[in-house]
């Protein structure tokens, strides 16, 4: 696996403030935000569950178990942090509604139930709510905090996956290439565990090559800068179109009209021209990868492009008696230990939102 160096910092000029994150699950608080609320009538129960250092599989196959139903019943709009409280609808069928109490235990919680008429499918949320401690700073933490905010402020962060998408020591990420290659088989895999790491190792290698992308970009000081053939997102719809006209679109995104994107790769992605498209390739030629490739697992890999910058909203930082709190929202699918690390200038084993 290529990368040998960590990620660049947007924020590299900035000194951090150190710190540990996660000590403990409590100082890791995640509230979703979801796309729409349950109706109150129809075949579906939504569960608002709150869950302490509980693994989003572990929560799938506990659920399952108590309520004596397939995994694939139980559905979830997006996966949340092991170590860390959490907030999340998860749904079931209607059915189990009187053996609802078999869930709870002492690290799963069910705060409230409502009637829905579809199961909740990944990607059914608008974003994330965190409420984070960092203890164990730097002296001038604060003071250093603001710089650094004040960055981010005005050119947002890169859109990073955290190292934990690619499991253990990159097993993630290995198993994910192998299939790729036909190096390993999908019936290699048990039964049992299939389906999700199926999903999660195929999708840890597009994550990979995504960030060396943005890396390459960081490093090149090309962050913020439109260029001719790059791909960008519509910010209120989502619509995507290729750049022919760097001025007017350069304009565009410093308004924060558009967005710069990525490449999640896949044969539905849309494909860059010119500069960017050369870049792209040029990663995928260093990792042993062909676009061709992703065509093994069409409904897994069918590729798509991902914004490389984010805004946080409602950023504040304040101090506690045992260190600063960190509040602030994220749409979904963006790490929030991504935004932490430009102020705490960490390298390694980020974990994801």
């Amino acid at each position: 696996m290529p990368r040998e160096t960590p990620l660049p910092f947007l924020t590299a000029e900035r000194p951090g403030i150190g710190g540990r994150l996660k000590d403990r699950p409590e100082d890791f608080v995640v509230e979703e935000i979801p796309a729409y609320e349950p109706c109150g009538e129809g075949e579906h129960l939504f569960l608002w569950i709150e869950k302490t250092d509980v693994a989003a599989d572990e929560l799938s196959h506990h659920i399952a178990r108590a309520l004596r139903i397939s995994t694939r019943d139980v559905g979830m709009a997006g996966l949340k942090d092991r170590r860390a409280v959490t907030r999340q609808f998860v749904s079931v069928p209607a059915t189990c509604e009187p053996s609802i109490g078999r869930v709870e235990t002492e690290r799963i919680r069910v705060l409230r139930i409502a009637r829905h008429r579809n199961k909740l499918r990944t990607g059914h949320l608008r974003g994330n709510r965190f409420s984070l401690l960092v203890r164990e700073m730097d002296a001038e933490a604060k003071a250093r905090c603001t710089a650094v905010a004040e960055t981010i402020g005005r050119l947002g962060f890169p859109n990073y996956y955290g190292e934990q998408r690619f499991g253990r020591e990159g097993e993630t990420l290995k198993m994910g290439l192998d299939l790729l290659r036909g190096a390993t088989r999908p019936d290699s895999i048990a039964p049992v565990r299939r389906r999700f790491l199926l999903r999660m190792s195929l999708s840890s290698v597009q994550s990979a090559l995504f960030n060396d992308v943005l890396a390459e970009r960081l490093r090149d000081s090309l962050f913020s800068t439109v260029l001719a053939g790059d791909v960008m997102q519509v910010a209120a719809t989502g619509g995507q179109f290729v750049v022919t006209d760097t001025n007017v679109e350069q304009r565009r995104f410093e308004s924060r009209e558009t967005i710069l994107t990525g490449p999640i790769f896949g044969p539905r992605m849309t494909a860059p021209q010119f500069e960017p498209a050369t870049r792209e390739a040029r990663v995928l030629s260093d990792w042993g990868v062909a676009a061709g490739d992703f065509v093994r697992f069409p409904k897994l890999t069918s590729g798509t492009r991902r914004p490389v910058v984010i805004w946080p909203e409602e950023l504040r930082i304040e101090s506690e008696a045992e260190g600063l709190r960190f509040w602030f929202s994220l749409p979904s699918g963006v790490y929030a230990t991504m935004l932490l690390r430009e102020f705490l200038k960490t390298t390694g084993d980020e974990s994801p939102c």
